[in-house]
């Protein structure tokens, strides 16, 4: 995740709004394969669920740094830094977690979830301009994980806690990041359009 503090020249607004389209699409499109996979692999809390746990803050935080490594001026790049560590962590949590079973893993993901969207939404907002867009797939898909975050932790302490949830919670994540991509494709064309 990341912005611009200074206005970048156009060839490196172009270089950007690419970076991010194929970041974003990919993103999204691992989310949602994440998300069937994990859909039928976690009746039982064994090694494969685990792993699958464990892959998915992974992907963000692989996502991070090449959102980092992509926006050098970004005055975002600190934010889209925290996130990646802490999908880092979260992924490490969730391997210990998985041993304790659905309501501890529960807890960790809704942690992370609450804070990883956080940063979604603040990236998002610093992103919002006239070469990025208004960015607003990124900043329901980072409220939304902040509330869903809230409701796993709720749920987890409850009698009846279950994993079902995170492959819906993946699902919609892969939707906004592929409708983001989209809007940033749009973006492209109209901006060609404008300067031809």
């Amino acid at each position: 995740m990341s912005t611009q503090t200074a206005t970048p020249t156009a060839p490196a607004a172009t270089g950007e709004r690419s970076s991010l389209l194929r970041l974003y699409l990919g993103r999204g499109v691992l989310a949602v394969a994440w998300a069937l996979a994990f859909a039928g692999a976690h009746e039982d809390l064994n090694a494969l669920a685990i792993t699958l746990l464990v892959v998915y803050p992974l992907i963000d935080a692989v996502s991070s740094v090449i959102d980092y490594r992509a926006f050098p001026d970004g005055s975002e790049r600190q934010v889209t830094a925290f996130n990646g560590l802490l999908s880092t962590l979260a992924a490490i949590a969730l391997a210990l977690a998985g041993a304790g079973g659905v309501a501890p893993v529960l807890h960790v993901f809704g942690a992370w979830a609450v804070i990883s969207g956080a940063a979604q939404v603040i990236v998002g907002l610093r992103r919002r301009g006239p070469e990025l867009g208004k960015q607003w797939p990124m900043l329901i898909a980072g409220g939304l994980s902040f509330l869903v975050g809230i409701f796993y932790n709720i749920q987890a302490a409850g009698d009846n806690p279950s994993l079902d949830v995170l492959s819906v919670y993946a699902t919609g994540g892969g939707v906004f990041f592929i409708a983001q991509a989209a809007l940033l494709g749009w973006k492209s064309r109209q901006l060609r359009t404008r300067t031809v």
